[in-house]
């Protein structure tokens, strides 16, 4: 009986998948088809969960499987300022120790966690990483006191920030609920908080661009804001490159990952759904 009643449990126990890849359309599809769907694309955006530990290991998962189809690959990262690439290329050419890196380089608070695997990957390969974020001073400087003050800054600093003067379409969907959100908080201008992240937006494109080449691949990391529904960075790529091809890949939560839920159809080519309470990294 008990033999039984262990082989009925173990019949009727169910799987407990770590995540499941659907298309953009909501129809499940699976690992090898998203990164043959990558290997068509010149730049592919990785939209993340900052804090998510399976978010994570997938992107080095994904990073080792396209540097497998195409080794020409190039690393670019939110999570890097551009002011800070010197020191990021010097660490990655074995100029400097990571303890000056970790020092001189604004890195996250889980950079050991989350994105170091990515960086010693891409130092074992000889892979570039582009720093491609505005430094945060800048995106500060927009949020209290407008777009236009990124017309006072002196010459050094603008070759940090995408060229002024940086167009922003406030009507696209990101930016309004932005603007809509902010309008219940704070005496600030609402505006100034789409105008933030659309200078992110931009530079982040600017700075991709500027290292794509015919041949190679860049691979972006970032919070899926900034590439969710092919706005922000994707929106500015197009803008600048309608020629090339873009895959985006959005990694998001759900409590019941058995189906994509319709809230989250269309954000991205391939949707990364993980159960919301997957461990978190902080």
């Amino acid at each position: 009986m008990i033999l039984l009643v262990v082989v009925l449990t173990r019949v009727n126990a169910q799987d407990l998948p770590a995540y499941k890849i659907y298309s953009s359309e909501g129809k499940p599809s699976d690992y090898s088809k998203m990164i043959d769907g990558a290997a068509e694309a010149g730049i592919v955006f990785v939209g993340e969960l900052h804090n998510n530990s399976i978010a994570h290991w997938l992107e080095l998962k994904i990073t080792e499987s396209i540097y497998a189809e195409n080794s020409e690959l190039v690393l670019a990262m939110e999570m890097f300022e551009a002011d800070d690439q010197i020191v990021l290329t010097e660490y990655l050419d074995n100029v400097i120790k990571e303890d000056h890196l970790l020092k001189e380089a604004k890195v996250w608070n889980n950079y050991k966690t989350d994105y170091k695997p990515l960086v010693e990957f891409a130092r074992k390969n000889q892979l570039p990483v582009i720093a491609s974020n505005i430094p945060r001073r800048y995106a500060n400087l927009v949020y209290r006191q407008g777009l236009s003050s990124l017309d006072s800054l002196t010459s050094e600093a603008k070759q940090w920030i995408a060229p002024l003067p940086i167009k922003i379409d406030l009507e696209l969907p990101g930016y309004k609920s932005m603007i809509a959100m902010m309008g219940s908080h704070g005496d600030g201008d609402p505006n100034n908080i789409a105008f933030a992240q659309a200078v992110k937006d931009a530079t982040m494109a600017h700075f991709i661009l500027q290292n794509k080449t015919l041949s190679n691949k860049i691979l972006h990391f970032n919070g899926s804001y900034h590439s969710q529904n092919h706005e922000g960075i994707v929106w500015y790529i197009k803008q600048s490159r309608p020629d090339l091809k873009v895959i985006t890949i959005q990694l998001l939560e759900q409590k019941d990952i058995s189906d994509l839920d319709n809230d989250n159809l269309g954000k991205a080519d391939f949707i990364i759904v993980i159960p919301s309470d997957m461990t978190k990294t902080y």
